[in-house]
């Protein structure tokens, strides 16, 4: 059953399998909570809205059509790959999240240091992150979504295109934008514009 496509795994969720879906939550959890954490900003969050994409996932399978050949983009109507599906999914549960207000969290009081790793590298490379994670939470979310689905997930364009359900010229240029944006807040760091 770990060789079956997604397809198939989700067709034999829709008759019940529970294996069938554990599997499909086992292959995609760490990469869909990776991709919700970057788009939120938080990890509990993240988690949350992962925890209600795979249970839409699981009230879907009956119902599931895969998409006729793979790597073809879905579009209104159209069926779709699994994966696409999900991070569409993860995608728009994200948005709403963020577009709701939000009580003040506990990681408002800050982080405890790691001290398993205290050397300079390790904080500079934190404080670095930091302020990349910072900037990243001041886009528009259309432009932190795109940039989180190709840069830290490594996407396609034409399956992050998918996932945000845009065209492919509507997601060159949130990347462009972000890029610029990014670039304009953190131009000390020396970030290599060149990229894309």
């Amino acid at each position: 059953m770990q060789d079956e496509l997604d397809d198939a795994l989700m067709a034999r969720a829709g008759r019940g399998d529970k294996s069938a879906f554990a599997v499909l939550v086992r292959r995609h959890l760490a990469r869909a909570t990776a991709i919700a954490q970057r788009i939120l900003g938080n990890r509990s969050d993240a988690e949350e809205v992962v925890q209600e994409a795979f249970l839409r996932c699981w009230q879907k399978a009956p119902d599931w059509q895969p998409a006729e050949s793979p790597g073809s983009a879905a579009k209104a109507g159209e069926r779709a790959q699994f994966a696409t599906w999900l991070y569409r999914v993860l995608n728009n549960l994200c948005l709403d999240r963020r577009r709701r207000p939000q009580p003040v969290e506990l990681e408002a009081a800050g982080e405890i240091a790691d001290t398993r790793d205290d050397g300079f590298a390790q904080t500079e490379r934190g404080e670095i992150g930091k302020r990349v994670a910072e900037a990243m939470a001041k886009l528009p979310d259309r432009q932190r979504a795109a940039l989180a689905l190709c840069y830290y997930e490594d996407l396609g364009n034409i399956e992050a295109a998918a996932a945000l359900d845009i065209s492919i010229g509507a997601l060159e240029s949130l990347l462009v934008r972000g890029r610029r944006a990014l670039r304009d807040s953190l131009g000390d760091l020396a970030i290599d514009g060149g990229a894309g």
